[in-house]
C-alpha cells in the first residue's frame, strides 16, 4: 500500500483561516470547506478532485515557496481550464499571504488517461527573509506592541498577518504614533510611516509598514543607548522611592538638568544628554525617569492657551496625576486643577480656568558636553 505523505486540507485550510504557516510550519486545524483531505501518491505532485482542493494546492505550493509545482486533478467535474486560472488568481489576489508574497501565478496542463495533469508556475516580489519575517496578531493591542518593538529597535519594516482585521490607514498611523511614545528611550523623532495592505479588503490581511527615521540606524542608536544611561545614572538616588515622592523627586532631578526650550528638541536625547528641549522632549525624559524606577508614567498630548502640548499622566496610589515638566512647577495636578489652569485634552473636566503664566523661557541652554559625532544627525 502506497503510503500518503502530503494533507494538503489540512496545509489549505490552515492558511487560508488565517494561520501563520510560514512561521510555524504547522497546519493542523479543521477544515471548514474541504470534503475529503487531499492526498498524493508521491512526493512529486499534489492530488485535488474539486475547486476548491485545487486553491489549497495553489496556496500551499506559494506556502512552501515553491516556483514551480505539480498539480493533478482527478475525477474533476469543472472546466479545467477556467478553474485553474481562477484559483491561481485568488491566491494571488485575494489571500493575504499570495497578495503580498507573489507577482504573477501561471499555468499550463494537458489530459493524462485518467487525470489532468497541471504545472503551477510562482514568481515572487518578496525574498524568503521578508516572508518568514511575517509575525501573525490578533487585535490592536498586539498590533501596537509588534510596532512598539519595531520602533525600539528603528527597523525599517514590519509585516504583520491580522486576523479580524478591523483597522484603517488613519488608525494604523495613530497606532504607530501611540507606540512611539509608549517607548520614551527610543523617541528620537517619530518616523514616517508607509502603509500597505494586503489584500485591499477581507478580515484577514497583511500589513506592511515601512518606516523612514530622521537619522541613520546606527546613530539613532548609540543616542538611544546614550539617552537610556543617563536615565539609569540620575534615577539612582530615586531606588527605594515610590509613590508620589518618587514621582516628586524625579521632577526635581529633571529640573535640575534639563531646562524647557520652546524652540529645542522634542526628543528625550535632547532632554537628558543634551540638556534642553521643548515640552515634548521633557515629557519624554520625566517619563523614562518615572519609568525607570517602576512607575506608571506616559506622555499625554493636549493644548495649553491654544498651543499643542505635551505633559505626563501618572498612575500614583492616590489616583491619577498630571505633572508638566515645561510649566518649571515641580507640581503634581489632579484632573481638575490641570484643566482650572486651561489646559485641554480629550476628556478634560469641564471646570472653571485660572490664568496661568507661561514658564519662563531659557535665554541660553548651557553648553552641551555631547560628543560632536552625536549632535550631527
Amino acid at each position: 500500500m502506497k503510503k500518503h505523505i502530503v494533507s494538503l486540507a489540512l496545509a489549505g485550510c490552515c492558511l487560508l483561516s488565517g494561520c501563520s504557516a510560514m512561521l510555524e510550519r504547522s497546519y493542523q486545524t479543521s477544515a471548514p470547506h474541504e470534503d475529503k483531505p487531499i492526498t498524493a501518491e508521491d512526493a512529486s505532485y499534489v492530488r485535488v478532485e474539486d475547486y476548491r482542493e485545487l486553491v489549497s494546492a495553489v496556496l500551499y505550493l506559494v506556502s512552501q515557496g515553491e516556483e514551480e509545482g505539480v498539480i493533478r486533478l482527478y475525477d474533476y467535474a469543472g472546466d479545467v481550464d477556467t478553474d485553474l486560472s481562477d484559483a491561481c488568481l485568488e491566491v494571488a489576489t485575494q489571500d493575504p499571504l499570495g497578495a503580498y508574497a507573489v507577482e504573477y501565478i501561471k499555468h499550463e496542463y494537458t489530459r493524462v488517461v485518467a487525470y489532468y495533469q497541471a504545472t503551477v508556475s510562482i514568481r515572487y516580489r518578496r525574498t524568503p527573509e521578508q516572508v518568514a519575517s511575517i509575525v501573525r496578531v490578533t487585535g490592536s493591542s498586539a498590533i501596537r506592541e509588534r510596532i512598539r518593538q519595531a520602533l525600539e529597535d528603528f527597523r525599517e519594516e514590519a509585516v504583520l498577518r491580522v486576523s479580524y482585521f478591523a483597522e484603517d490607514e488613519s488608525s494604523l498611523q495613530e497606532l504607530v504614533r501611540q507606540a512611539y511614545y509608549d517607548n520614551p528611550g527610543s523617541a528620537l523623532g517619530l518616523p514616517e510611516v508607509e502603509i500597505s495592505l494586503y489584500p485591499s479588503a477581507g478580515r484577514d490581511r497583511i500589513i506592511e509598514l515601512v518606516m523612514t527615521y530622521p537619522g541613520s540606524t546606527p546613530l539613532l542608536r548609540v543616542r538611544r543607548d546614550a539617552a537610556e544611561d543617563r536615565a539609569e545614572e540620575l534615577s539612582a538616588s530615586l531606588r527605594g522611592m515610590e509613590g508620589e515622592q518618587a514621582a516628586l523627586a524625579a521632577a526635581g532631578l529633571l529640573a535640575e538638568n534639563a531646562v524647557w526650550d520652546s524652540e529645542g528638541d522634542s526628543t528625550v536625547y535632547a532632554a537628558l544628554v543634551g540638556g534642553a528641549a521643548d515640552d515634548e522632549g521633557l515629557a519624554l525624559a520625566y517619563a523614562l525617569l518615572c519609568q525607570s524606577v517602576g512607575l506608571s508614567c506616559d506622555v499625554m498630548e493636549g493644548e495649553l492657551a491654544g498651543e499643542s502640548r505635551m505633559w505626563n499622566v501618572l498612575a500614583l496610589p492616590g489616583g491619577v496625576r498630571y505633572y508638566d515638566p515645561a510649566a518649571g512647577e515641580g507640581e503634581l495636578c489632579t484632573p481638575q486643577e490641570l484643566a482650572r489652569r486651561g489646559y485641554t485634552w480629550p476628556g478634560a473636566p469641564q471646570v472653571e480656568r485660572t490664568e496661568l503664566l507661561a514658564p519662563e523661557e531659557s535665554p541660553e541652554p548651557a553648553e552641551s558636553t555631547v560628543p560632536e559625532e552625536l549632535l550631527e544627525g
